[in-house]
């Protein structure tokens, strides 16, 4: 995942309903213009997310990958613990099982996307990363079609490693893999915590464990350099832009917007990964790494296409 907490699982479409979510709007015109608003909505949530994933490099001479995911994740986890205050009373074993796991998820995805990123370009690694979910929603899918979406995908992957060896070297593809991996782990226990938890209160519950589970590599690798009044001010920026802006976005978006379309539009991360590490790291791209990542967004979204109508079931 990017290193995101998104509120919706990318490729398989799924978006947890927020309960008292207010209806669209009536008329076709205000339905149109309410939609095309949270198509907006979501694509500043992915710009938001990716530059705030490029601003995170910046900081990594300073305070080390892991050292940067401690900050973002602490910070996270007190403006979402701030803002929703979700109870924590009345809930059984397995909904705190659910919400253990689900921040484990989150910390180890983030830990993995990070490392991933201080060793290849933004773009690729957000691509990499985007292989997890998609061959979950393939598997899940059972269709024929979905093979063709596996083929595209793994000839996106083949081109990205053919076509610079330099900026892909084989650790960062394997963390970004690996963090691909760690994101369809968050996709099962972030349906499971939605089930069992009112709005985002799962989440906010499941940031702090992240913040717990990261803080102590965080501190032992980058020691007192997490002190830094311009680390912490960047580490701040940081947990800003990659998860208060892009959550309140994606929220609103998702009252407006179908689940599916959310869905596609969230394919399109790569592209702003891509962007981003252009403009902030100055990460150039040659024709044939742009050809990979058209070829895994194109593989993403119609992986969300043919699940639409046959989405996995998850224990509750």
């Amino acid at each position: 995942m990017s290193a995101a907490e998104p509120v919706a699982d990318p490729v398989a479409g799924t978006a947890p309903a927020e309960p008292g979510t207010p209806a669209a709007p009536s008329g076709t015109g205000a339905v149109r213009r309410a939609r095309t608003g949270a198509v907006g909505m979501v694509i500043g949530s992915a710009m938001s997310l990716q530059f705030g994933s490029a601003l995170a490099a910046l900081i990594f001479p300073r305070a080390g990958a892991l050292g940067v995911v401690a900050l973002r994740l602490i910070f996270s986890a007190v403006l979402m613990l701030a803002v929703c205050r979700p109870r924590i009373r009345g809930y059984a074993r397995k909904d705190w099982a659910a919400v253990a796991g689900l921040g484990i998820a989150l910390g180890t995805m983030n830990s993995l996307f990070y490392q991933a990123i201080d060793r290849i370009p933004l773009g690729a690694t957000v691509t990499l990363e985007l292989l997890g979910p998609l061959i979950f929603s393939v598997v899940t899918s059972r269709r024929l079609l979905s093979l063709l979406w596996a083929v595209l995908a793994l000839g996106g992957v083949y081109l990205l490693g053919a076509s610079d060896f330099e900026n892909l070297n084989v650790a960062g593809c394997a963390f970004a893999l690996a963090a691909g991996a760690t994101w369809t782990a968050y996709i099962v226990f972030n349906a499971r915590t939605g089930a069992r938890f009112p709005k985002a209160d799962g989440l906010a519950l499941a940031m702090g464990v992240a913040a717990v589970v990261s803080a102590p590599l965080g501190v032992v690798s980058a020691g007192s350099a997490l002190l830094d009044p311009v680390v912490l001010g960047l580490g701040a920026a940081v947990a800003v832009l990659s998860s208060g802006l892009p959550y309140t976005l994606e929220l609103f978006a998702l009252r407006r917007l179908p689940a599916a379309t959310f869905a596609v539009l969230m394919s399109l991360m790569p592209v702003a990964a891509t962007a981003a590490g252009f403009v902030v790291l100055g990460q150039n791209l040659g024709p044939l790494q742009l050809a990979a990542i058209a070829l895994v967004v194109a593989a993403s979204m119609g992986a969300v296409r043919t699940g639409a109508g046959a989405r996995p079931k998850i224990e509750r």
